[in-house]
């Protein structure tokens, strides 16, 4: 373990409050400017700067308003209202960048696979390969309200739902054009041979895709790709089709259940259980030395709204935490939300007494992911030992401070990764999915599932 390459994604959402609900109070916070192109841009140079794996990008779809039954606490505090579309800002990011992938959460439920199939097929052109997808289902009842749905598809459903998604996608990306179907003969005016270009004849219990695809292949095909799903339903899922999967826990010993019960799945399904590369939500607040740190922690920290972040909480748990008695622990119940973060609360950490009022307290800044404080080499120790008790591949690491904490991050703590031989010093091949697989693996691996689907082997690059 003591020569594993820890891998980072840049973790964050276009909104205000995203892990570190209310910090956008501290002075000098740069989270309002979430709608201005140049932050985005300067966000993206920073990673790459650091050699960050990627960037990564949550999304929801609808207003939280389970907290009261009202939006009036996300509202106080942005939290994640307002939002914009991140996809939109991919390509200036790509332009500013030349290795930096970037991983754009995207909903099944609410998308048609065609169209969303040639918007990522075309960020991966326009991005030279370096697109992936954080395929999500999705999980407020404001969205399914909004986007003309009566009430929200049923959890187990939405997985269904997804599983027939991904099967079309897989089919327009891997099966519908073959490799040398673009020939571009300028003496015979033939740019595609229609022969080498096919239609998938889909027709399913949820979607119809009876035609070819409309995009020719990207260098990626299939964008890199990644899941969260915590649900057993939700990391059946994950290990069957993910090659990145993000967890949020804030012990190791809580992460490394997670991780084994992952990889024994993807083994049951055939895949290389190592091939999966796990990674936890963690915060750094970094300085030149500790004191520095912790002092910038404690002034984060004083600005946390509590109340906001049960507001959220109670939106991804589809459960009104302001209808329960602040002080008695929670119990599990079954709810249309994400199933994986109440088993948090009540399940896998048994040491603690989850009360929401606890809860909301313990969020912080970290928003309930692990949390390192400390100069360069605090952190780095912190950081090692966590990797090599947990077993995950690596971190989304969040910014509390919008165009500060990252680069705090790669001025303070990836020198010191780097002398000790863990964290890399250069990017392998060009695209997204050659970060973690290596140069020359541009393309899905051998054994992943969405292979299957592919038409012709010509140029295999398994």
């Amino acid at each position: 373990m003591a020569d594993k390459i820890i891998r980072f994604n840049g973790f964050k959402q276009a909104t205000v409050s995203h892990a570190a609900v209310g910090v956008w109070r501290h002075e000098g916070n740069q989270s309002h400017r979430y709608n201005a192109l140049d932050y985005w841009v300067e966000t993206a140079k920073t990673l790459e700067a650091g050699l960050f794996d990627g960037l990564f990008v949550a999304d929801v779809l609808g207003v939280l308003d389970t907290h009261g039954g009202r939006i009036d606490e996300t509202l106080k505090q942005g939290a994640q209202t307002p939002s914009i579309d991140p996809l939109l800002a991919v390509s200036a990011m790509a332009a500013v960048t030349k290795h930096l992938g970037f991983a754009i959460t995207v909903s099944t439920t609410y998308e048609q696979p065609y169209l969303l199939a040639r918007k990522l097929t075309s960020l991966d052109h326009l991005s030279g390969g370096r697109i992936g997808w954080n395929v999500v289902t999705s999980a407020l009842e404001s969205a399914a309200r909004n986007l003309g749905y009566d009430s929200q598809t049923p959890h187990d459903e939405r997985y269904a739902i997804a599983e027939e998604f991904l099967e079309v996608a897989y089919k327009l990306w891997e099966g519908s054009w073959e490799d040398d179907a673009v020939v571009l003969d300028r003496a015979n005016g033939v740019f595609a041979d229609p022969a080498k270009v096919h239609a998938i004849g889909h027709k399913g219990r949820y979607f119809s895709v009876p035609d070819a695809f409309i995009a020719e292949p990207s260098p990626q095909r299939t964008p890199l790709l990644f899941q969260a799903g915590s649900s057993s339903i939700g990391k059946d899922f994950a290990a069957h089709h993910a090659e990145g999967i993000f967890i949020s826990v804030h012990k190791p010993e809580i992460a490394r259940r997670i991780v084994d019960d992952i990889r024994q799945r993807a083994e049951r399904f055939g895949r290389d259980p190592a091939s999966v590369k796990i990674f936890a939500m963690a915060t750094v607040v970094t300085g030149p030395d500790d004191v520095s740190a912790q002092a910038l922690h404690r002034a984060l920290s004083a600005t946390v709204s509590t109340e906001g972040h049960l507001a959220r909480l109670s939106a991804i748990l589809q459960l009104d935490l302001s209808q329960l008695d602040p002080d008695v622990p929670l119990e599990y119940v079954a709810t249309a939300g994400i199933q994986g973060v109440l088993e948090m609360y009540t399940k896998l950490d048994p040491e603690r007494r989850w009360t929401p009022r606890a809860i909301g307290e313990f969020l912080g800044i970290a928003g309930g992911g692990a949390e390192f404080v400390g100069s360069g080499n605090t952190v780095a120790d912190e950081i090692e030992a966590w990797v090599d008790a947990s077993g995950i591949d690596g971190f989304n690491i969040t910014d509390p401070m919008p165009l500060r904490s990252f680069a705090d991050f790669g001025t303070f703590v990836l020198p010191e990764l780097r002398r000790r031989g863990r964290a890399r010093t250069h990017y392998e091949g060009k695209t997204y999915r050659e970060s973690l697989y290596g140069a020359g693996q541009p393309r899905l691996r051998s054994d992943h599932p969405g292979r299957a689907f592919r038409y012709s082997t010509t140029g295999d690059d398994a």
